[in-house]
């Protein structure tokens, strides 16, 4: 059996070497190997900037591996909710495999956040939480409003999973914070993908959010394009603060890089297991 951590991918060293990271933490808290490989993207970053190790995308690596006669093979998907991405990309690269190498079996744990596992959403709900005490604490805020955001998505399901952390959370949180709301980074244009809205430029120009202290907890894993510190999250922040004096936003650090995380991909890794066709 190979155990392999999978998220989307991306062109920044840092996503890639924080993957590799939980990947080999996870391999030791677990007693197996897990082998951290992206869908896409990641073979395009220099190995220079990978400490000298080259980034091997899924695909090959799984055909690497059924060339030397491994038939085996569990994916754990570095995912917050039931994505394309694992569901149907995935299979689609799984079924030319099978062309190639003739059946081999191959399933998957569930995503982070599982509807039929109460507690392991709790341990999810609980890095949020701890992320923006942290940040309340470091910036010595009081009763802040704290935006969830995540990237957005087009399949509605993934942004109900992120709506869901957003209502346990403000529970959790309570009087710690005077209101608490999700966003998302961006959305694709239509009424169809109006399911992502607010946007997270358009909540922080709205009444009681333009003059306040803002907890923008983030949603996302690793960082990268979208959540480093220079990245497109930051960017809209200051955009926002630029065009509301009175307001003032900080950003919480990355569920990934919690140690929490890992106690949560152990849960799951040790949870059913899920086809994958």
């Amino acid at each position: 059996m190979r155990y392999l951590l999978v998220d989307n991918g991306s062109l920044r060293a840092e996503s890639i070497l924080n993957l590799r990271r939980i990947a080999m933490a996870l391999s030791g808290q677990e007693n197996v190997e897990v082998i951290a490989s992206s869908l896409l993207h990641s073979s395009k970053v220099s190995p220079e900037e990978l400490d000298g190790q080259p980034a091997v995308n899924l695909e090959r690596r799984l055909r690497w591996f059924l060339q030397s006669g491994i038939r085996d093979f569990t994916i754990i998907p570095f995912f917050f909710g039931p994505t394309r991405a694992i569901l149907e990309y995935l299979p689609q690269r799984l079924a030319h495999l099978r062309g190639k190498f003739g059946h081999f079996n191959i399933s998957r744990t569930p995503f982070l956040f599982d509807e039929t596992d109460a507690d392991g959403n709790g341990d999810l709900v609980s890095i949020l939480a701890d992320n923006v005490r942290d940040c309340i604490v470091r910036n010595g805020l009081r009763h802040p409003r704290v935006a969830l955001v995540d990237h957005g998505s087009p399949v509605e399901a993934v942004t109900r999973v992120r709506n869901r952390l957003a209502e346990q959370l403000s529970g959790e949180l309570d009087t710690e914070v005077s209101g608490l709301a999700p966003a998302s980074m961006e959305r694709r244009p239509g009424d169809a993908y109006a399911f992502n809205e607010p946007l997270l430029e358009r909540l922080l120009v709205q009444d009681q959010w333009r003059d306040a202290e803002v907890v923008v907890c983030m949603l996302f894993l690793s960082p990268g394009r979208h959540a480093g510190a220079d990245g497109d999250i930051a960017g809209i922040c200051a955009r926002a603060s630029a065009n509301a004096p009175g307001l003032r936003a900080f950003m919480t650090p990355l569920v990934g890089t919690h140690p929490g995380i890992l106690k949560l991909l152990g849960r799951r890794l040790r949870d059913r297991l899920l086809p994958l066709e």
